[in-house]
C-alpha cells in the first residue's frame, strides 16, 4: 500500500497526486479525432481511460483500426467501381476522380461506426 503525501500550498495542504505513467505511441489522425470527440460528448470515459493510464493505448488501437478499415473499404470499393490498374494506365485523371471520391466515402464511413462512435 502506497502512502499519500501532501504538500502545503499556501493555507491548505493538498495531496501529491500524479497519473500513473503511460507509453509512448504515435496517435494518427483518426486517434486524435476520437480523442476530441471523446473529450467532447464522452467525458466519463475519457477521464476513466486517461486517469487508468490507458488512453495512449485506446486511441492508438482505434487509429489503427480506422487506417485498417478505410484500407480495406478502399479496395472493396475500387474493385466494386472498376478503378483497376488498367484505368489509370488509360485515363489517369478519372481514375483519380474515382479513388478520391471512394476514399472521401470509406473516411465518412469509418469516421462515423468507429472514430464517433
Amino acid at each position: 500500500m502506497s502512502e499519500l503525501t501532501y504538500s502545503r500550498v499556501g493555507d491548505y495542504y493538498l495531496p501529491d497526486l500524479c497519473l500513473p505513467g503511460q507509453e509512448s505511441v504515435h496517435i494518427g489522425k483518426y486517434g486524435l479525432l476520437h480523442k476530441k470527440s471523446l473529450k467532447t460528448h464522452r467525458k466519463i470515459v475519457y477521464t476513466n481511460l486517461l486517469t487508468a493510464g490507458t488512453l495512449h493505448k485506446h486511441l492508438a488501437k482505434i487509429d489503427e483500426q480506422a487506417r485498417d478499415s478505410v484500407e480495406q473499404l478502399m479496395k472493396q470499393m475500387a474493385a466494386a467501381q472498376g478503378a483497376t490498374e488498367q484505368l489509370k494506365a488509360e485515363r489517369q485523371l478519372e481514375w483519380v476522380g474515382a479513388m478520391n471520391n471512394i476514399k472521401a466515402r470509406a473516411e465518412e464511413i469509418v469516421l462515423k461506426e468507429l472514430v464517433y462512435a
